[in-house]
């Protein structure tokens, strides 16, 4: 039976951990398992209550950040330090149920690499402020990466080892680790899971979280069809402004033959000359990022490419 390590970000959540650990003890009980609580700087008394529990049993283990740095991070510390075959994240604010987690890992056995859940009645009764724009932003999160999901912001993930640990991640993207999964050939695939609203605190959620997660998509999509390629970007922003600018100094030398505006009668001439330098700098940005490309790929004698598996090597 394959070890897990259940991966668990913790910020200001001291009441409700000896609830979850319990639960989780409960729940994965046939398993080999660890434990790794992440505390994210919290401002109450988590470490304490963590390292009470760490004392009391050793499949408990804990990393203490010096300050807050953000859900992602403690994620990304979790797996880096995790030993088991099977990676499981989930809140530790009880709304994700530990109960869950096999079935999780039932449907991983039957030959996917990633496991997403999908919270079931969730904001009821909030249908046009929270349902709405969650459901929305699911759709193009979905429609923009290319991997289908209901629940995008659903932490409660079961992964294969192999198809995350090489995964470095930034900002808010702990989101959509499941695209960087499929990035590595990975199959995934999402299954209905238990939700039930905070016991303890209150979110640490606020609407700039929705602003942070659009930038971040647009970067994944950067990743996904330009990281290799990066001059194909600049290099098309900066054709298009050079089109522009064409278009500009037409419009502009149309008004000047035909006498109805001299050229320092309208700003015309003025926008040919921006979208001109806005081209040549554009291309010159894609130059220095396809160097800096390769300098990433061969300073760490990384590849372009993924190997799934060798014959008779």
């Amino acid at each position: 039976m394959p070890k897990l390590s259940i991966v668990l970000p913790i910020y200001n959540e001291a009441r409700g951990i000896p609830e979850l650990f319990e639960q989780i003890q409960n729940a994965v009980a046939q398993y080999d398992y660890e434990i790794i609580a992440v505390n994210d700087g919290s401002k109450d008394n988590s470490f304490e209550v963590l390292a009470d529990w760490a004392a009391k049993d050793k499949r408990i283990k804990v990393i203490n950040f010096r300050e807050n740095s953000g859900q992602t991070a403690a994620i990304h510390a979790g797996t880096r330090f995790a030993s088991g075959e099977i990676i499981v994240l989930m809140d530790s604010d009880l709304e994700n149920l530990p109960s869950d987690i096999p079935m999780l890992i039932n449907k991983l056995e039957e030959g996917y690499d990633v496991v997403s859940g999908w919270r079931q009645k969730r904001w009821q009764g909030e249908f046009l402020t929270r349902k709405l724009p969650s459901l929305l932003a699911n759709k193009l999160i979905s429609k923009v990466s290319g991997v289908p999901l209901h629940d995008y912001g659903c932490t409660l993930k079961v992964y294969r080892r192999e198809v995350i640990e090489d995964v470095r991640l930034y900002g808010q993207m702990h989101r959509f680790i499941p695209v960087y999964c499929k990035w590595q050939g990975g199959v995934v695939t999402e299954v209905p899971v238990n939700y039930q609203p905070r016991k303890y605190g209150k979110s640490n959620y606020g609407m700039s979280r929705t602003f942070k997660v659009l930038l971040d998509l647009i970067l994944i999509k950067f990743l996904a069809k330009y990281m290799q390629r990066p001059i194909h970007f600049f290099g098309g922003a900066g054709f298009l402004s050079f089109f522009l600018g064409f278009l500009t100094f037409s419009l502009a030398a149309y008004f000047k033959l035909t006498g109805q505006k001299d050229f320092v009668q309208t700003p015309l001439p003025i926008l040919t000359a921006m979208f001109f330098i806005i081209g040549v700098l554009m291309i010159l940005l894609g130059v220095m990022a396809e160097i800096l490309m390769r300098t990433y790929y061969e300073s760490q004698n990384k590849f372009t490419f993924t190997i799934k598996n060798k014959i008779n090597f």
